[in-house]
């Protein structure tokens, strides 16, 4: 049963994802795929809300946007994205947000760190939150969308995988920039 700060800690991160899907993408000449933000946001959902609440806030999203408001980016939104080249990544960010959260683990908060200072207080943390947002954010997305991708484009599930390696540098740099920004906030004990 979800209380009313787990309510209220849904419906922001989820308008955060929408923000994220807002900012314009950026197209590959070679893959009909985008670049975008909203894997970010579901590192983010995953590490910091835990794997409930942050599956909870992507199927939030999808669903917004399977009922038709423009939610994802280039203003797209109905069942017909799901039958596109990209449904298979979006499908697979909900359990991507919940496979990061489960590898998170709980956050340990300031009182849990006490004696240690600084860097090599934060660097495990941050260091296992990347490896959450690796996990989840990238691998179990592309494990969802690579074959999706293979299938509607009809280029073949090798192809399409050599077509996503463009987007590894990326998400491994938004999966470190997470692991930095859950750290700060999870040690806080925010949420």
């Amino acid at each position: 049963m979800l209380n009313t700060k787990d309510l209220v800690l849904v419906a922001l991160f989820t308008a955060m994802i929408i923000v994220l899907g807002l900012i314009p993408p950026v197209p590959v000449p070679w893959v009909p795929v985008p670049v975008t933000l909203q894997t970010f946001g579901v590192m983010l959902a995953g590490l910091i809300l835990g794997p409930w609440r942050g599956g909870l806030v992507v199927l939030t999203y999808v669903l917004i946007a399977m009922i038709g408001i423009p939610v994802l980016p280039g203003g797209r939104a109905g069942l017909a994205v799901l039958a596109g080249p990209t449904g298979g990544f979006l499908l697979g960010m909900i359990p991507g947000a919940v496979v990061t959260g489960f590898l998170a683990g709980r956050p340990k908060t300031n009182s849990s760190v006490s004696g240690q200072q600084g860097w090599s207080a934060a660097a495990p943390q941050v260091f296992r939150c990347w490896i959450a947002s690796v996990a989840g954010g990238m691998l179990v997305v592309y494990a969802a969308g690579i074959p999706w991708l293979g299938i509607v484009t009809g280029m073949g599930l090798t192809k399409a995988a050599w077509a996503i390696a463009v987007f590894i540098p990326g998400d491994l740099l938004k999966a470190l920039i997470a692991g930095i920004v859950a750290q700060r906030v999870r040690r806080l004990a925010l949420v």
